[in-house]
């Protein structure tokens, strides 16, 4: 066995102790320039987690100080779409530095896309997991620099209809905005296939950066091919030369918004926001599969609006029925009195007979029946109808008569005096 601090065997491993006392390392997971993450157990809190092992030979001017930058960055940030810090810290038994991260249940992008291009909104919907992500760190003055699809790692989701939700991992060169450089002058950080020109001229990458470098990542997942292939200064320097290849049956909207991304220009780009609405937007876009009725059982027409309002015509046609036959005798109420039709079924249902009364026992005696009230409903049905026969007659009775028909006032003797004169002015107010 390989010594403790070595990285074939990492502490926490085989015989060795617990790194840092509390973590039981276990398989490697992946592995980066200066760096490897392996599966462990902390014995703490009983949980899993990935625990990233910087190498103990790693040298250079300024690998302590991109090591503090990780451990800072990822302490500072917590979001859905970037992997959460649990703890950092130094073994004591050998000095190796560590952080312990979140295990995403899941695979990255690299090796998702070894079996294919994404489909179209599964490739919108990590665009706008991404862009979210990078919006969260611009706003804290974070840039990436490194975006790349080995450091997406895509975690399954629970509930359909998404299959994973992006995460953005690896900030171990990560730099804060406005800061010194942590890299030795001259040096080029990132992955040489996803520079950004101006990483590539040497200059100091700011947020648009990042968006480029998603740009590249998402036009690989929607086509499967990478925009710049080859060795690393090849790849590195054909940028500069030619923009990437964006094909335009991707559609219009992909076309564009890929190709603002990847300008040569930084201050032609988008910004993280602004590319993550986009994504969403074009995720919205993708029609939704339509929804199919469940097909009519056998012998069962469809429903349509004619038989719709044909039980709803029966089913009124039931309701008097019941009322009058409540209103001639309170103590019954069959249903079978109701005609067959479309909805006699349905009036059968809503109509059922009381359910048989219980028969005395000789230890219950029985009680006095008392007679069955009746129903309000009924109750409203007399009155109305009473009140509709009323005008009726009223109103047949008042067209039946005719000027001629009027009665005339009858002829009153003739009185002299002033008793006449009065009884003229009377009848003058009295006849219509």
């Amino acid at each position: 066995m390989t010594s403790p601090g070595s990285v074939d065997a990492p502490p926490g491993t085989g015989d060795t102790p617990l790194l840092h006392g509390r973590y039981r390392v276990g398989p490697l997971i992946g592995r980066g320039g200066m760096a490897a993450v392996h599966r462990a157990e902390d014995v703490v809190l009983g949980r899993t987690v990935a625990v990233k092992l910087f190498d103990a030979q790693a040298s250079g001017i300024d690998d302590a100080q991109r090591r503090e930058s990780e451990v800072a960055l990822l302490a500072s940030v917590t979001h859905a779409n970037l992997v959460t810090l649990f703890d950092a810290g130094t073994d004591p038994s050998n000095g190796r530095e560590y952080i312990a991260m979140e295990l995403v249940d899941g695979v990255d992008l690299a090796t998702e896309l070894d079996g294919g291009p994404l489909a179209a909104q599964d490739a919108a919907r990590l665009l706008s997991d991404l862009g979210e992500a990078l919006h969260v760190i611009h706003g804290r003055g974070i840039v990436h620099r490194d975006i790349k699809p080995a450091n997406v790692l895509l975690d399954r989701t629970a509930l359909p209809p998404r299959r994973w939700r992006a995460k953005l991992a690896d900030f171990g060169i990560a730099r804060l905005q406005d800061s010194s450089r942590v890299t030795s002058t001259g040096a080029l950080v990132g992955t040489a296939a996803f520079l950004s020109p101006e990483q590539v001229r040497g200059d100091v990458p700011g947020p648009p950066s990042d968006v480029y470098a998603l740009g590249l990542v998402v036009l690989e997942t929607l086509t499967g091919t990478r925009a710049y292939p080859g060795e690393a200064l090849e790849s590195a320097a054909a940028r500069l030369q030619h923009d990437p290849v964006v094909p335009d049956e991707l559609g219009d909207e992909w076309v564009t918004l890929l190709r603002t991304m990847t300008a040569r220009e930084p201050g032609h780009r988008p910004t993280a926001a602004e590319v993550a609405t986009a994504g969403t937007t074009l995720a919205a876009a993708v029609p939704a599969p339509e929804f199919v009725a469940p097909a009519a059982t056998a012998g069962q027409a469809e429903p349509d609006a004619t038989a719709a309002v044909a039980q709803a015509s029966a089913l009124s046609t039931a309701a008097m029925a019941t009322t009058a036959d409540a209103t001639a005798d309170p103590t019954t109420a069959d249903a079978s009195t109701v005609p067959a039709g479309d909805g006699a079924t349905a009036t059968r249902i809503l109509s059922q007979p009381d359910p048989e009364p219980v028969r005395p026992t000789p230890e219950a005696p029985r009680r006095a029946r008392r007679p069955r009230r009746m129903r309000p409903l009924a109750w409203v049905a007399i009155v109305a109808a009473a009140l509709l026969l009323i005008g009726v007659v009223a109103t047949v009775a008042i067209a039946a008569m005719t000027p001629e028909e009027t009665p005339a006032a009858p002829e009153m003797p003739a009185i002299e005096g002033d008793l006449g004169v009065h009884l003229e002015h009377l009848m003058e107010v009295v006849t219509p």
